[in-house]
């Protein structure tokens, strides 16, 4: 396996096999493309009582869905789903990886906390897993590159049909 170079990314969104809408080439770097963030958030609901982590949880039963217009404010310790305005389609020989950025990691906001693998074949808009571990409440702003998408080459073929093949919301 191997990860794409700018001229690589560029070479399949041209040929059809990755398709990226809304796309702008400036947001393609030497090995990844910049991705941003949306206007919908999932909040946590607070909550008194325990949830249990099983294999039928259902995030929808302790978050809830707001769209902000201009920005939404993340406490301290605070966590939420976000989803970027990119949909992201990808063939089913090339697979991904969904990280933060450095900028933004060096403000205690980890943009991406765990699930960062991308299956191949998806065609989707991906949630973010926003964390601030800093003691300053940072403004989320739609439209922010707030991450970035790295794209492997893989050995064979697969594509991804689970829960969240069809995913537009956090």
């Amino acid at each position: 396996m191997s990860i794409l170079s700018r001229d690589e990314i560029l070479r399949e969104i041209q040929e059809g096999n990755i398709v990226i809408n809304p796309f702008f080439e400036d947001q393609v770097g030497p090995g990844s493309i910049d991705l941003h963030m949306g206007n919908e958030f999932r909040i946590f609901r607070k909550m008194h009582t325990i949830y249990h982590v099983t294999d039928h949880s259902d995030f929808n039963e302790i978050t809830e869905l707001i769209t902000v217009n201009d920005f939404f404010v993340l406490m301290p310790g605070e966590t939420v789903l976000g989803i970027t305005m990119e949909n992201i389609k990808l063939p089913s020989n090339i697979c991904g990886w969904l990280e933060g950025r450095s900028r933004f990691a060096r403000l205690g906001l980890m943009v991406h906390i765990t699930a960062s693998f991308m299956q191949p074949g998806i065609d989707n808009h991906q949630v973010l897993e926003i964390s601030n571990v800093s003691p300053v409440p940072l403004a989320l702003h739609p439209g922010t590159r707030i991450c970035q998408f790295i794209f492997e080459r893989m050995i064979g073929e697969a594509t991804y049909s689970g829960t969240f093949a069809n995913q537009v919301k956090p």
